[in-house]
């Protein structure tokens, strides 16, 4: 009966416990979206060093079998383990020290009557190497939030256990156990947590000599500390987060298609500008062409005839009159010739053989050409390269007047 009663108390304890939980993380918790929906996830699955946990414990266990009064015993744990979402983890685990309880005969565990209640005390060392499978109801119903003070985590256990006796009493036993436990996590700081586990345990009561079922609850208290990124990320808050950066990358790129834009447009106005420009040259161009081809100065002087000069019978200076004549054929055909051509002038002075004598007229011809060069090299700057001095003496002329000259030809 006293058993029975046991089983009870265990069992009401991790009920109070799974109705008092829930409440106090409806009351805590604010992981509502705008609308004050719960949001649920999904999350970003985490990488392999993410979401690790250590933990360390300690606490009481009571051994509970059919024919032994059950007494407290102490208890540690130490485990490691992984979230692999906001809900779902695993772990492993070491619980163990020693138990004890109560039996109305002596066994090898225990010999010796106590005085008070007239029972044998049999005591044995345990450890109990398990795995748990644990599931965290909190963010299951209630949304993720990695501030949450309260996290109610119910898990199913199993391993191997170990009993063995203590004092160099010599037993062991070796068993197969399983269960069901309550892990509460209660957020100190970031990374730390103050963890309170209630686990039962179920194995073969041969585990320290007995027949039929057995029963080992434990509660235990520690710390537990959050290994590698302990967070998690919403798959929504991933999406919202490409979004805004599409966004932002769709903003630059209107930007810069705005800045296109403008910079086309800008060519297309100096295209037209430049249009407008070409067009004027194509019709000076076409107006060029249309004028006429220019003039061959050398043919032009080369098929010209002589411009010619006169003096008086006697003179070798020229009066006003001729004067005017010389400097209308030096600015106008003979400057002319000199910057558009390369040919030479020649300056032929003439004397008439008719009157005077041989020697006089070829001393007026020589006279008279040179007065000519002199006026055209120092008045008119006709460079005395390009002329060419000549003379003769016309010995019978029809018209003497003629030939008192000089002629200038090219």
């Amino acid at each position: 009966m006293k058993r029975l009663y046991y089983f009870i108390g265990a069992a009401a304890l991790m009920a109070v416990a799974m109705t008092v939980s829930p409440a106090m993380n409806a009351q805590e918790n604010g992981n509502r979206d705008e609308n004050g929906k719960i949001v649920r996830g999904p999350y970003e699955t985490n990488r392999f060093g993410d979401n690790w946990f250590i933990g360390v414990a300690g606490g009481v266990n009571l051994f509970l079998n059919e024919g032994y009064e059950p007494a407290f015993g102490p208890s540690i744990d130490a485990n490691f383990g992984k979230w692999f979402t906001p809900s779902v983890g695993m772990r492993m685990g070491y619980q163990g020290l020693s138990s004890k309880a109560w039996s109305d005969a002596a066994s090898v565990l225990g010999t010796q009557r106590d005085a008070d209640n007239g029972k044998y005390a049999q005591k044995f060392g345990y450890m109990y190497i398990h795995g748990d499978f644990l599931w965290n109801i909190s963010n299951a119903f209630s949304g993720y939030k990695e501030t949450r003070f309260w996290n109610f985590v119910p898990y199913a256990h199993a391993g191997y256990f170990r009993s063995y006796g203590l004092e160099g009493t010599d037993y062991s036993n070796n068993e197969i156990a399983a269960g069901v436990g309550l892990l509460h996590n209660l957020r100190l700081v970031d990374r730390l947590d103050l963890i309170v586990d209630m686990r039962a345990t179920v194995l073969n009561g041969r585990i320290i000599g007995g027949t039929g079922i057995s029963l080992l609850p434990t509660v235990t208290a520690g710390l537990a500390v959050d290994l590698g990124w302990p967070d998690f990320v919403r798959s929504s808050t991933i999406i919202d987060a490409l979004e805004l950066a599409n966004l932002e990358k769709f903003a630059i790129m209107e930007a810069a298609a705005m800045a296109l834009k403008e910079t086309n447009q800008y060519l297309m106005e100096a295209n037209d500008e430049l249009e407008k420009v070409n067009s004027n040259l194509v019709k000076e161009n076409a107006a060029l062409k249309k004028k006429p081809a220019g003039m061959d100065f050398t043919a032009f002087f080369e098929q010209m005839g002589p411009a010619t000069v006169y003096f008086e019978i006697g003179q070798d200076v020229l009066g006003e009159k001729e004067l005017e004549h010389l400097d209308f054929i030096a600015k106008n055909l003979i400057a002319t010739a000199d910057d558009n051509t390369n040919i030479y002038l020649s300056v032929l002075g003439s004397a008439d053989g008719n009157t005077g004598t041989k020697s006089r007229n070829q001393h007026l011809s020589e006279a008279r050409a040179k007065y000519v060069y002199d006026i055209l090299t120092t008045k008119y700057n006709i460079p005395k390269e390009r002329l060419i001095i000549r003379t003769e003496v016309v010995k019978k002329s029809a018209k003497p007047a003629l030939s008192r000259a000089v002629v200038i030809s090219f």
